[in-house]
Formats: structure tokens, C-alpha cells, sequence
């Protein structure tokens, strides 16, 4: 079995993998696998969630609960860093073994699906069943969605296509170009556990603060260069507005509580000529936070429209970006 290459890092035949991946999770459905099968991400989460539930106790100092955070943070990311070593070694050394390693990196991202839930919201709303679109929606988001009207059930479908365009399909190609299979699989487990511990309630603030901190740094070059793509991605929506939503994405990226999901939001804003953040509504509780852009807050129906063609291009015109790193490295 070969061992791990650091010369890995931006090869042409990673490049080509990737590419191959990014079509094909574009083209087969995947839902009715995960129907009959627990997804990777699904069990790794149990991991998080046992470690939570044994060493995050309310009886502990916030000192010690950070330091236990960290160390299930460092040794979980290492145990799917070290994973994906061992993959990669079993694929380089198996005949055809590019096959394996792009079925992982398909398993490993979230095009479709994410298109999918957010077409879900469109649909519902569209068919006059705000009850129902919150549903939807509240599958995606993490804010109260029974307070939502129309305009905000919209809002929040395309705030969460933005940011989960970085999140969800930018970060695994970013991260598995730079470090293959242990670098993908170290990402997801790094969001995995931010999107599970890494928030600022009582429980996890203390615990989940070195994978927030984490997940901010893994997210911080992705997360800008979606804003990019998205920009870029404007010039094929109606009415889209690519110099907006570049200056939207440097005016107003950094005023979102994350230093990193603001950044596509913003872009995403200025694009559709809307205005997207602002107040919001967790556990009962207002969150006040700033607007992104200077456009109308009454997103509709047709917005969502608008956004999932945006969504469809930036995601071409990723898999553009790994076509370049390919012919570069031919």
C-alpha cells in the first residue's frame, strides 16, 4: 500500500477526480442511497454527539470544558485527517482506484442537495403553503421559522443557499485540491462539529469554541472566493448585478456575526438587488444584526428563482476553477 504524497497538493490527476466528482454528485440523485444507509457524516456526528453528552457536563468550569472541547476538536479532526490517509494510500495502490476516491468526494459534497432543498422552499411558497415552506426551510436554517412570513421565509432560502454554497461545495473542492482525501475529510469533520457544538449558547460556548474557531479558519479562503464566483455568476441572472455584489461583498462581509458566511451573503445580496440578513428570531430570543446590501427586504417567490440560477452558475463556474487548476497542472 502506497503512503500519503504532500505532493499531492494541486495535481493534475486530483484535479481531474474533483471534476469528474463535482458532474457526476450534479447528476445522480443520491437521497435514495442515504434512505437505506447512514450517511458518514451522519455517524460521525453520533462521535461528536457522544462526546459531547460524556464531557461537556454543566458541573465543569468553562476552562476545563474548553480544554475537553479541544481535545475531542484536535483528536476527531486528526481521526478523519489520518482516515483519509489510509483511503488514499488504498486507492493510489488499487487498480482503477479513482473510481473509490471520487465516490468519497460525491458523498462528501452537497450541490444537488442543497439546490434541491431550496427549490423545495420555492415550490411551496409558490403553491401558497407558507406552513409548509417553513418546514422546508427550517431544514436548512437554524432560526425560529414560525415567526417567518413570505418575505422572510424567501430571505432565509437564499441566505442559506449562499452561505452553504461556501460551506457545502467550495470548501471540499478548496481543501481536497490542496490536501486530498485527509484534507477533505478533516473539513467536513471540522463543520460537522462547528455546525453541532460551535455556537455561542451556554452549553457551547466553552466546548465548541476551539471547533468555531476552527471551522472560521478553514472556511476563510473558500468563503471569499465564493463571494467571488457568485459575483461572477451575476452576469447570467436577470437582472443580476456582478460590480454590486462584488462592492456589497467588501462593504458589508465583514458586519456579519461570522467572519466568513457574510462574505458569500453579501455578494449573493448585491447580485439579486436585495437586502438580506438583518433581525432574526433564536429560541424565542431577537437577534439583532445588521443588513447586507441596500436593497428591499421583500424577497419573493421569483427571488428564489433568480438565486437558484446564480446558485447553478457559480457552481459551474467552480468546477471552472478546477478546470483551470487542471490545465495548470497538466
Amino acid at each position: 500500500m502506497q503512503s500519503f504524497d504532500l505532493t499531492h497538493v494541486m495535481r493534475a490527476d486530483s484535479a481531474l477526480v474533483m471534476l469528474m466528482a463535482l458532474a457526476l454528485e450534479a447528476a445522480l440523485p443520491q437521497s435514495w442511497v442515504w434512505q437505506r444507509l447512514p450517511h458518514p457524516v451522519a455517524i460521525f456526528g453520533n462521535l461528536v454527539d457522544h462526546a459531547d453528552r460524556k464531557l461537556n457536563r454543566d458541573s465543569r468550569s468553562f476552562g476545563a470544558r474548553m480544554l475537553r472541547g479541544a481535545l475531542v476538536t484536535i483528536g476527531l479532526t486528526a481521526i478523519a485527517f489520518g482516515a483519509g490517509v489510509l483511503l488514499d494510500s488504498l486507492f493510489r495502490s488499487i487498480p482503477h482506484g479513482w473510481i473509490g476516491e471520487a465516490a468519497v468526494i460525491i458523498v462528501m459534497l452537497a450541490q444537488r442537495s442543497l439546490f434541491e432543498h431550496v427549490q423545495r422552499v420555492e415550490r411551496r411558497l409558490a403553491a401558497g403553503y407558507l406552513n409548509s415552506a417553513r418546514v422546508a426551510v427550517g431544514k436548512i436554517v437554524g432560526r425560529d421559522v414560525n415567526v417567518l412570513d413570505e418575505h422572510g421565509v424567501a430571505r432565509a432560502a437564499i441566505e442559506s443557499l449562499a452561505e452553504n454554497f461556501s460551506d457545502a461545495v467550495v470548501s471540499p473542492m478548496f481543501w481536497y485540491l490542496v490536501l486530498g482525501l485527509p484534507g477533505l475529510l478533516a473539513f467536513k469533520a471540522i463543520s460537522t462539529m462547528d455546525s453541532m457544538i460551535g455556537h455561542l449558547t451556554p452549553r457551547h460556548a466553552a466546548f465548541g469554541r476551539v471547533a468555531a474557531r476552527l471551522d472560521d479558519a478553514a472556511n476563510f479562503i473558500p468563503a471569499r472566493l465564493s463571494a467571488l464566483l457568485l459575483a461572477i455568476a451575476a452576469f447570467c441572472v436577470p437582472g443580476g448585478r456582478p460590480i454590486v455584489a462584488i462592492r456589497t461583498a467588501l462593504r458589508d462581509g465583514h458586519r456579519h456575526r461570522s467572519v466568513n458566511a457574510g462574505y458569500p451573503e453579501a455578494a449573493a445580496a448585491g447580485a439579486l438587488g436585495l437586502a438580506l440578513g438583518g433581525p432574526r428570531s433564536y429560541g424565542g430570543e431577537t437577534v439583532v444584526a445588521p443588513w447586507l446590501n441596500d436593497g428591499g427586504a421583500s424577497a419573493t417567490v421569483t427571488d428564489i428563482r433568480r438565486a437558484l440560477i446564480l446558485y447553478v452558475v457559480a457552481c459551474l463556474a467552480n468546477a471552472m476553477v478546477v478546470a483551470g487548476v487542471l490545465y495548470l497542472t497538466l
